[in-house]
C-alpha cells in the first residue's frame, strides 16, 4: 500500500520503492514531461483560486489527456509489484478510472455544473468517482464469474 501511495504522489516513486529503477525514473521523467508541456501546475493554481477560464486557457489538451493514463499506469504497476493485484481483474478500477478521468479531460472546458465550467481539473478529479465505481462494479462481476468457471 505504501508504494501505491508514493505513485499517488507522483508517478515514479512507487516504482524506485520497489527497486524498479530504470521504469521509475522514466514515469517521472514523462510526468514532468506532460506536466510542463500541459501547463498542469499552472492550471491547477487557476483552478484553485476560481479562474477556471483562465484554467481552460493555459491548458494544452493534447499533453492533458496523456496524463492519466500515466497516472493511472504507475500507481496499478506499483501496487502490482509490490504484491497487490493477485486477484483477478485488479487493474480494472485504474483502467476505469483513467479512461473516465480522460472523458472528464476531454469535455472539461464546455461541461458544466450548476452554471459554472468545471474546467480542466475539477471534471478530471470528479471523473475518478464514476471510473472507480465502473471499474470495481465490472471487477466484482467477471470476478463472480472466474469463480463460476473455476468451480466447474
Amino acid at each position: 500500500m505504501e508504494k501505491l501511495l508514493w505513485s499517488i504522489a507522483l508517478p515514479g516513486f512507487g516504482q524506485l520503492l520497489n527497486g524498479k529503477y530504470l521504469k521509475g525514473i522514466l514515469l517521472i521523467f514523462l510526468e514532468f514531461l506532460v506536466n510542463v508541456m500541459g501547463n498542469l501546475n499552472t492550471i491547477i493554481l487557476l483552478s484553485f483560486h476560481g479562474e477556471i477560464d483562465k484554467a481552460i486557457q493555459q491548458a494544452d489538451y493534447q499533453w492533458l489527456m496523456f496524463y492519466p493514463c500515466l497516472y493511472f499506469f504507475a500507481m496499478w504497476d506499483a501496487y502490482k509489484d509490490a504484491g497487490g493485484g493477485k486477484e483477478p481483474y485488479s487493474f480494472l478500477p485504474f483502467v476505469f478510472v483513467a479512461y473516465f478521468v480522460t472523458v472528464g479531460t476531454i469535455y472539461s472546458s464546455n461541461l458544466t455544473l450548476f452554471g459554472e465550467l468545471l474546467g480542466p481539473i475539477w471534471l478530471p478529479m470528479l471523473s475518478v468517482i464514476p471510473g472507480l465505481f465502473v471499474g470495481l462494479l465490472l471487477k466484482r462481476i467477471l470476478a463472480k464469474i472466474h469463480r463460476k468457471e473455476v468451480k466447474r
